[in-house]
């Protein structure tokens, strides 16, 4: 008698059929990895489409050049591992050549947008993987699994196509891509859950460890290349983890004495924010902060 399928089952069987789908569909694919746990989980699914055959397709990872070390190292030991083809685009050089300026503020996650669009258009890459969720945000819940995406680069609602009975529409015109969200349908807590079915490494910000921290808006930020903390915030030491990683300027931690998977997943079980919510400060500029950004052309 055949074994029942779990939810993790068929999560891991719809993302699979999506990256076979594009890579039959498309002839330019890309897969966006920072090293969280979202994109390192998309690459592990790659992998797993395509065995034994290698990832038919790059990575592309839109470097801030504020991200935390811990994670760069693992996004490298990665790419050596598994014998993957990484393109980084450096925020800095956009910066240094006078194509970006930095901000006032000192954060650059709105700075990806430009150096991820000049990236898609110079490598022509006609489809764009992200480990964008519906469960992250408001705006992201809106966007299908195949999201196209105009000229220049921004997401326009009113021509979202259905998805009906896992039909994916990849047509596009030229000079126009695809984003593609294989992790449409997970949450935060499949996503743990299926890191421990499958013993996925990730980097071990993700777990508690002991770091000096600042409380600003509500949120445990660390000093960095980024600046702070301010003359009224104080350094305190604190045991803490990191729920998402990206720009350390707007990435807060939370407080957290869950130091294994398993810990993790029930502290995920019990949270009643999003990992975005709790922790990204570049969300919390306005109520449609994400989707101002995603009509820009950000994820």
């Amino acid at each position: 008698m055949p074994t029942p399928q779990t939810t993790l089952d068929r999560l891991e069987s719809e993302a699979i059929h999506i990256f076979r789908e594009v890579a039959g569909e498309f002839d330019r694919p890309v897969i966006l990895f920072s090293g969280g746990k979202d994109s390192t989980l998309l690459v592990h699914l790659a992998i797993k489409a395509f065995w034994p055959a290698p990832v038919p397709f790059p990575l592309l990872h839109v470097d801030t050049g504020h991200n935390f070390d811990e994670v760069i190292e693992f996004r490298d030991q990665v790419v050596a591992q598994h014998g993957l083809r990484l393109e980084v685009a450096k925020v800095q050089d956009w910066i240094d050549d006078g194509r970006l300026e930095e901000r006032p503020d000192g954060t650059r996650n709105p700075l990806q947008t430009v150096p991820l669009l000049d990236s898609i258009t110079s490598h022509k890459y006609d489809a764009v993987f992200g480990g964008g969720r519906r469960d992250e945000e408001r705006a992201r819940a809106k966007e299908r699994i195949f999201s196209l995406r105009n000229s220049f680069g921004q997401w326009e609602p009113r021509r979202q196509r259905p998805e009906l009975w896992n039909l994916y529409n990849g047509r596009h015109r030229a000079g126009e891509h695809v984003r593609v969200f294989p992790l449409s349908n997970w949450t935060e807590l499949d996503v743990w859950n299926y890191i421990e079915r499958e013993g996925i490494e990730l980097p071990s910000i993700y777990y508690s460890h002991q770091r000096d921290v600042y409380l600003r808006d509500g949120m445990w930020l660390t000093e960095g290349p980024w600046g702070g903390p301010r003359p009224e915030e104080t350094v305190l030491h604190k045991t803490i983890r990191y729920r998402t990683v990206g720009d350390g300027s707007c990435t807060g931690a939370v407080e957290s004495e869950a130091s294994d998977i398993r810990e993790v997943i029930a502290e995920v079980a019990a949270s009643r924010l999003t990992e975005r919510g709790a922790t990204r400060a570049d969300d919390r500029l306005s109520e449609a902060a994400m989707e101002d950004r995603k009509r820009e052309g950000y994820f």
